[in-house]
């Protein structure tokens, strides 16, 4: 049996560590936080982790959001001069591991 493919997500179920690659498929960093512009509640992008230190890739420049990897819009060299994040606005998500981890959160059984 072949090996699954990678499963189209959205980005609140994206997850801190995922690799973030450029439209030619070299990967160049790793998700650190999802942001979301919270006075209208939309994706604004995604703050990974470089060799260069941490950097924004604004949602414009994001392709597809995979359970396993980012697929940027972005050339190479655009992913090698990407702006340092901006959070003025912006609220961090960070997803939890599961339906039943929030729902053990709300009714205070997640304190461990």
């Amino acid at each position: 049996m072949p090996d699954a493919p990678d499963h189209p997500i959205a980005y609140t179920a994206l997850r801190p560590g995922t690799p973030v690659q450029t439209s030619e498929g070299y990967r160049f960093a790793t998700v650190q936080a999802v942001l979301v512009d919270e006075k209208v509640s939309v994706f604004d992008g995604v703050v990974v982790e470089t060799s260069e230190g941490t950097r924004f890739v604004d949602a414009d420049h994001i392709g597809s959001i995979y359970s396993t990897y980012v697929c940027t819009t972005l050339s190479a060299q655009q992913a090698a001069h990407l702006p340092l994040p901006d959070g003025s606005n912006l609220v961090d998500i960070k997803p939890t591991r599961s339906m039943a981890d929030r729902l053990g959160r709300m009714f205070g059984r997640g304190k461990r």
